[in-house]
């Protein structure tokens, strides 16, 4: 069977187990919730305990059976396809999804997106393994796993193929498209036929005025900056608790500081979806009722200044369930804070101009625009809006809400927050085809080895021995150890080797010359090539950081491995 029609079929099995997977998180974490608040039945003290409970519960299992680390779901997709040829561990089809439902099922703050992206992620890939498929299909059907993922969590097949392009596969052709939809739609339908036609967030949209454009452009620059702090407090947070090297230290460090978040601002507890939902239907004071808002009744600042700390908090409260063991990603906290977002600044205006603008409009177009920004994908972030509302009525002021969120962001942080570090590391994949190909080839397989080393005082004698038993034109010169001290080359001794009379004279080190650069073991293939480029050598050697000699590279296959991956990236 040709791959390309193997390819549509696997992409319908692949979306429908993403699709039965997203079912099975879904009702995992909220069966899970019913039981905790059965056997639990005082809500401060859940808000206090679980959490804590449930990081540690996910970090044991990561730690004694999973054995792996299996945080932060979609950057960890990114990396697979950048470093490990889209190839993604068995463990990850169940793993993320045992872990992220007890994460959030006993109140950590994170969301469900960003490891079911990695379970489907994971079964896509594992799919295209054991059916043989190339890399390209192997990446493909990777990403028939992302998007089937994301379409079956929020029943929006169009944002699930849009994630697909905009965050995870860059380059990509438009033949690649079919089994993305493919996907997205069968595990729409899986989700739809096991949990019916309900949209994620039910609220009554309030039709589009044009008088409201200049406040939804407000709401573009609050949202930019928002994303900009929401990007910089994560990483900042995360390296911070990442230097507490003792793991239960970390553990109690965390759980402590969650659940005093929570207790204090209980719409931080799990996913936050449920604290959504008075927001769109115009009631906030419902969520304020049992949190120190009550001690501020009548205090009309009370409230956005209350909700404006819940979406500051948000960012720490999640980095803190992750830093604890819990495994959970920022998809959701992203939406969740957008949704305060758009909540805070509805009602500053509200205040000013009593009624101006309505308050759901501005709660669901914020989460869009929190989204372009933090994840860096505007179109992802308008069409999720737009399909888990129930309609297309906020389109407008969706595209112009995220179009200056994005634009905001991008002035101060060129990188989403699932690419800054891997962007940092040079191994990030990027719409770029050039870029791209550069970034899958691996120093280590394009590493020549044959090359017959020497030492720097052997004779001529013993070096044209070498030179006779070589097909090489070039020689590395090593110590004792093993470290490159130089190369002679061929060129180099061409005079003298015809004078057998030089052979006993004449040694290794009055030919040998130094490298004009270079290359470290595991270095990307970028700085690579703008060494070759500076030095104009054909050939570099390879090194251990402490000079140990590993092979050499060389101008001319880099370029054929180039032109290989580049057709393979490219075909079509």
């Amino acid at each position: 069977m040709p791959e390309r029609t193997a390819l549509l079929i696997l992409s319908v099995f692949t979306g429908l187990f993403c699709g039965l997977a997203a079912v099975l998180l879904k009702v995992s974490i909220h069966w899970i919730q019913h039981l905790l608040a059965a056997a639990v039945p005082y809500a401060r003290l859940r808000y206090l305990v679980l959490p804590g409970v449930g990081m540690l519960l996910s970090y044991f299992i990561v730690k004694y059976i999973v054995r792996d680390n299996i945080g932060h779901g979609v950057t960890k997709v990114l990396q697979a396809v950048s470093r490990s040829e889209s190839k993604i561990k068995r463990h990850n089809i169940w793993s993320s999804l045992l872990t992220s439902a007890l994460t959030i099922g006993f109140g950590g703050s994170v969301g469900a997106e960003a490891p079911i992206v990695y379970t489907g992620a994971a079964i896509g890939s594992n799919l295209g393994r054991y059916s043989g498929m190339s890399y390209r299909g192997i990446t493909l059907l990777l990403g028939c796993g992302a998007a089937g993922a994301v379409a079956g969590i929020f029943n929006a097949p169009m944002a699930g193929v849009l994630f697909t392009l905009e965050i995870l596969l860059f380059n990509i052709s438009m033949s690649g498209l079919l089994p993305l939809l493919l996907s997205s739609v069968s595990a729409t339908l899986v989700s739809y036929l096991c949990l019916g036609r309900v949209t994620p967030f039910t609220t009554h949209v309030v039709e589009f005025s044009m008088g409201n454009l200049p406040f939804y452009m407000l709401l573009g620059v609050f949202c930019g900056f928002v994303a900009v702090y929401f990007i910089r407090t994560t990483l900042s947070m995360e390296d911070r608790l990442g230097r507490i090297k003792n793991p239960y230290l970390r553990w109690a460090i965390s759980a402590v500081s969650l659940g005093l978040l929570i207790f204090l601002f209980p719409p931080l507890y799990g996913e936050g979806y449920d604290s959504l939902a008075p927001l769109l239907q115009d009631t906030p004071a419902l969520i304020g009722s049992g949190t120190p808002l009550v001690y501020f009744h009548g205090i009309p600042w009370a409230v956005p200044v209350f909700f404006l700390l819940v979406m500051l908090l948000k960012v720490f409260s999640m980095t803190f369930t992750n830093a604890g063991g819990g495994v959970g990603g920022t998809f959701g906290p992203t939406l969740f804070v957008g949704a305060i977002g758009g909540l805070v600044v509805a009602m500053v205006i509200n205040m000013i101009s009593p009624g101006k603008v309505p308050v759901p409009n501005f709660v669901l177009v914020g989460m869009g625009g929190l989204m372009a920004g933090v994840m860096q994908a505007p179109l992802t972030a308008i069409f999720l809006i737009a399909e888990i509302s129930g309609g297309y009525q906020l389109l407008v002021p969706l595209i112009l809400t995220s179009a200056i969120a994005y634009g905001i962001t991008r002035l101060f942080e060129k990188y989403s927050i699932y690419t800054k570090r891997i962007a940092a590391s040079g191994e990030l994949l990027t719409h770029d085809s050039d870029q791209a190909v550069l970034t899958l080839l691996k120093t280590d397989t394009l590493l020549e080895k044959d090359f017959v080393p020497v030492r720097q005082d052997d004779t001529l004698g013993a070096l044209v021995d070498v030179v006779s038993r070589s097909e090489r034109s070039l020689f590395p010169v090593l110590d004792a150890k093993g470290r490159f001290l130089g190369s002679v080359s061929l060129a180099a001794i061409r005079k003298d080797m015809f004078h057998q009379e030089l052979y006993e004279e004449r040694h290794v080190y009055n030919y040998m010359q130094g490298a004009p650069e270079y290359i470290y073991a595991g270095e990307t293939m970028d700085s690579v090539m703008c060494k070759f480029e500076k030095t104009g050598a054909w050939n570099l050697p390879v090194i251990e950081e402490d000079h140990t000699y590993l092979g050499f590279l060389s101008r001319s296959k880099i370029f054929s491995a180039y032109r290989d991956s580049l057709k393979d990236l490219s075909q079509d």
